[in-house]
């Protein structure tokens, strides 16, 4: 699903900070306060509304922008902002007297990332987007700008290198088209900067806002059409292909490095067991979220939070392989959605990794009196890797009915791992946040270290050759 573009995400995307008015008489998408831009920067952005034939009125004296007409789509501002000769210098140490920096010196895709990488405290001297031509880069001052920098792009999804160095600035290119970099303004105005002092991961944070998000979307089993959108857009640049399967089901596959690797299964259900309640909050109490009124939705859109975070990792990391992300439809009226995955899709997976289950440290290897999931031995790897993860206690256990039946019955090494949710299904549902990014901790871990769980991928293989899958025999 596309996001609907406002002039407030435009400004941050291409580079101006203005503040929304909000109040008694003021629109938040149409009043803003200029009070933090230059009079050059002011001038350059009312020559481009006027160029795009918007409606609008700015009182200099008092800096404030009035835009009467409704935002442009993103397409339509481009063209109008890429004025001729801009960016020609790209050097972004050109401050004002008020050391702001001057929008028309920087590249058209590259402006809003480098006013939010300024105020976040690292200053830049130098400037390019790549021109379609080369990958975007920027030098910034010597010290320990760039390593910070490179943390938050990589907290993103985002790979970045450092290409050269010298006793004043380090050169950091962003292995990404110019485009992106657009998205990445957005991303990073998202930053408090008091979070930089406060000790906590910035990755963790950025989490938490993704799952918020998630938390906000409607999707009742039978009506995943929104969440299903929404999810397709942040995992979009992070996967190779992407498509809805007839039933509703998103199917999305990526191969990293140089593929010759394990064939990895990542889960997560897309529907929830009733609606949101419409203006409902979400409550925040030391680390546990709840809802105001109703369910709070996070079976599973804790699970959907992870597979993201997941899918942003890889995208940065040393594993080498195949991964295929499965978000299923109508999982909690009798796991419909896995039931009708093309069995082609599930080739050559070497194993599975659910994401639906309640409570912490739950590795579910089988459903109670009915079926094992996995391997003794498998199990017992994933628990090896746990103890080397820092990522708390985690034990096999039996569980309940998840999509992991599915994928077992398919003779494929499948665990669900909890996921942080409790009282799921009830008006008490709560959420404990640091549960869940442990299960993130987790993950990363399984996938740095996929080697150990080789051995049981193998004893299951030979096992099926002579026996066929495994059902209430556990091996």
């Amino acid at each position: 699903m596309k996001m609907k573009m406002t002039w407030n995400r435009l400004w941050v995307r291409h580079g101006w900070d203005l503040e929304p008015l909000i109040g008694k008489g003021w629109s938040e998408d149409k009043h803003f306060r200029a009070h933090k831009e230059t009079d050059e920067n002011m001038k350059f952005l009312t020559s481009c509304l006027a160029k795009a034939n918007v409606l609008f009125d700015y009182d200099e004296e008092r800096r404030l922008l009035t835009v009467e007409s409704a935002p442009l789509e993103e397409e339509q501002w481009l063209p109008v902002v890429n004025a001729k000769y801009r960016g020609r210098t790209e050097m972004c140490g050109m401050y004002t007297e008020n050391r702001q920096l001057n929008i028309y010196q920087l590249d058209t895709f590259m402006s809003g990332f480098i006013r939010q990488v300024n105020r976040l405290g690292i200053q830049t001297e130098y400037s390019c987007d790549g021109h379609s031509k080369r990958n975007p880069s920027l030098d910034v001052q010597k010290g320990e700008g760039a390593t910070l920098l490179m943390e938050w792009l990589r907290a993103l999804g985002i790979a970045c290198r450092m290409c050269r160095e010298n006793t004043q600035r380090d050169t950091l290119q962003i292995l990404t088209p110019k485009e992106n970099l657009l998205d990445l303004a957005e991303q990073l105005s998202t930053i408090d900067k008091a979070w930089l002092t406060s000790g906590d991961s910035i990755e963790e944070r950025l989490f938490q806002i993704e799952l918020e998000q998630l938390l906000n979307v409607p999707g009742k089993s039978g009506n995943e059409g929104e969440i299903r959108q929404h999810v397709a857009t942040k995992l979009r640049p992070f996967v190779d292909t992407m498509r809805t399967d007839s039933f509703g089901n998103l199917l999305a596959e990526k191969t990293y490095g140089s593929g010759k690797g394990r064939v990895i299964l990542v889960n997560a259900h897309l529907d929830i067991v009733r609606e949101l309640i419409p203006g409902r909050q979400i409550l925040k109490t030391d680390g546990v979220w709840s809802s105001s009124e109703g369910i709070l939705g996070a079976d599973d859109r804790a699970g959907i939070a992870i597979l993201l975070q997941i899918s942003k990792y890889l995208h940065t990391s040393r594993f080498t392989g195949t991964v295929k992300y499965i978000l299923t439809v109508e999982e909690e009226t009798g796991l419909i959605g896995a039931s009708e995955v093309d069995s082609a899709f599930l080739e050559n997976v070497d194993a599975a990794f659910v994401l639906d289950r309640r409570g912490s440290g739950d590795i579910v290897t089988s459903c109670a009196g009915m079926e094992y999931f996995c391997t003794k031995s498998f199990g017992i790897a994933i628990e090896e890797i746990a103890v080397i993860s820092d990522a708390g206690e985690w034990k096999c256990t039996p569980g309940g009915s998840s999509d992991t039946r599915i994928w077992a019955a398919a003779g494929i090494q499948s665990v669900n791992l909890s996921v942080g949710y409790r009282n799921e299904h009830t008006n008490s549902e709560s959420l404990h946040v640091g549960d869940c990014y442990n299960t993130v901790t987790l993950l990363k871990s399984i996938f740095l270290n996929t080697r150990l769980l080789m051995p049981s991928v193998r004893e299951l293989k030979r096992y099926q050759a002579t026996h066929g899958r495994i059902s209430k025999t556990r091996i």
